[in-house]
């Protein structure tokens, strides 16, 4: 299906309608490497890949960008302590209305996906599609093979103590690793279908250790890749991939 290049530019998040016929009357845009001046100009959008101030882009109904976070960002819009990781990323993206598929804490670091496909957020984060992800927690003490096991077998999650009267206090959850590996003496590689609040280091406190640094590297069938630095971005081409083995 043909687009007019201005629609094309405003699906894709490079600001209003009149903005962005104004980048194409200015000489800001190519599109498969050719000049276009012609805002009413009409392109199929399938394939299609476009420049604006240097940068490539391409052409998709819907966004899924992974990010390698950094410590010290908040997968937040409206963050309370530090910056959103929504500063990491390009107005256009921003623009787009790109939000992370579930969280990851402050001071966890590692594979981010973010999309403005609301279905997909679902379809990911819902318990019942079993995406697995997979962290490395460095812990403060000695693993041990009994430690592993019991978050094999599950363990329980208690609700901090609330101080306010009335407050409802919620009993204990059972969660329970789908791998549980200890890769040298503190570190431990977890596999969880779930994603609960703080509950890697919840998990970990349970069996009576404490993670004291946190990254995840895989999300699904997605790997963190390796020249991929804290702070950057790239396209996922296709929401497939997440699944693919």
């Amino acid at each position: 299906m043909k687009q007019r290049l201005s629609q094309i530019l405003f699906s894709q998040g490079f600001g209003t309608r009149r903005l962005c016929a104004g980048l194409v009357w200015n000489g800001e845009v190519t599109v498969n490497g050719e000049l276009v001046d012609d805002p009413d100009a009409e392109f199929e959008t399938n394939g299609l890949r476009f420049t604006i101030g240097g940068q490539e882009w391409p052409c998709y109904d819907k966004a899924l960008i992974l990010l390698n976070k950094p410590a010290g960002y908040e997968c937040s819009q409206k963050p309370k302590h530090h910056p959103s990781v929504m500063s990491l990323l390009p107005a256009p993206l921003r623009e787009r209305g790109v939000q992370p598929i579930g969280r990851l804490d402050e001071d966890t670091t590692g594979l981010l996906l973010l999309t403005d496909d609301g279905s997909l957020i679902h379809k990911l984060t819902s318990p019942k599609h079993h995406v697995p992800k997979v962290y490395e927690a460095r812990c403060k003490h000695p693993l041990t093979a009994v430690m592993a096991e019991q978050l094999l077998a599950g363990v329980e999650l208690k609700e901090p103590e609330s101080k306010a009267p009335g407050k409802f206090q919620r009993p204990p959850e059972i969660s329970k690793a789908e791998g549980a590996e200890i890769v040298d003496e503190t570190l431990l590689r977890l596999t969880l279908l779930e994603g609960k609040y703080h509950q890697v280091k919840r998990m970990v406190a349970a069996v009576g250790n404490r993670v004291e640094a946190l990254h995840r590297p895989q999300f699904g069938a997605l790997t963190l890749p390796a020249d991929l630095k804290p702070g950057e971005w790239r396209w996922v081409p296709s929401p497939d991939l997440v699944w693919s083995q």
